[in-house]
């Protein structure tokens, strides 16, 4: 059974995907979650690194009268129902070029330095907070001990050092991604999507009806490419424990989802 440690709410902020707006979340310090208990906290929106279940609880504005944002919007694919987009089928000839390892997550020295180049690009490119993880945060926030925590490390040709690694939480029952990144060297390659479609493949071979995407901003370039993958459902509100959520169909057009990549 799943022990609480702490609940903190953090102090609204400059939000990290849409600056002009206000950003909070709050967090759950969870340990020795069951695979039910952590099924029960994503499918209401809530998120984990390491032992942290967050979700956000953002005002969206400085102004009191401002009702709170909900532009982060949890999102996941109905796993038998999905249909590739032209762009998505393209990546075929770059997947047959991958092997896949899928196990726990691991902590070395080729993957922290994997995500040290990938997330200095997006610093360079994207603008993004500079990133000062290191071994030790590295473990916490990605390979920290948990029923679900899954690694899918991807290897080009007959490279024996990945250039990709995917991490995700897998129960029976739910495949939720928690973080991707890649060798900058090869975005032309779409890892990202190919990262998904495996996923997503994974999904059917485990009899798993969706895929959990995470927080779709749809004014944000990094987040925004999770709208292409179709069909898609969304997430209502910020339900409570004993409350039921509701997922509905995610309405907006994939060549909408095309432009703003």
């Amino acid at each position: 059974m799943a022990r609480l440690l702490q609940v903190l709410r953090e102090q609204p902020r400059a939000c990290s995907y849409l600056p002009e707006l206000r950003a909070s979340l709050t967090h759950r310090v969870l340990v020795d979650v069951s695979a039910p208990e952590h099924d029960a906290l994503l499918i209401r929106g809530w998120r984990r690194f390491g032992f942290d279940y967050f979700r956000p609880t953002c005002p969206g504005s400085e102004r009191s009268d401002v009702a709170r944002c909900e532009r982060c919007i949890p999102l996941r694919i109905a796993v038998n129902s999905f249909v590739p987009s032209k762009t998505q089928r393209r990546v075929g000839r770059t997947r047959a070029r991958l092997r896949v390892e899928v196990g726990p997550p691991r902590v070395d020295r080729t993957r922290l330095e994997l995500y040290r180049r990938w997330h200095a690009d997006r610093e360079a490119f994207r603008s993004w907070e500079s990133s000062e993880l290191d071994r030790q945060g590295y473990a916490t926030t990605f390979a920290f001990p948990h029923v679900a925590a899954r690694e899918f490390a991807y290897f080009l040709d007959d490279d024996t050092t990945p250039c990709a690694i995917g991490l995700y939480d897998e129960t029976g029952s739910t495949l939720s991604a928690v973080y991707f990144f890649y060798d900058p060297a090869l975005k032309a390659l779409s890892l990202g999507v190919i990262n998904v479609l495996h996923a997503i493949d994974r999904a059917k071979e485990l009899g798993i009806t969706h895929v959990y995407l995470g927080f779709l901003v749809e004014d944000c370039p990094s987040l925004a490419y999770k709208a292409g993958f179709r069909p898609a459902e969304r997430l209502v509100g910020r339900p409570d424990d004993d409350e039921a959520p509701l997922w509905t169909a995610y309405a907006k057009s994939r060549r909408e989802a095309d432009e703003l990549r």
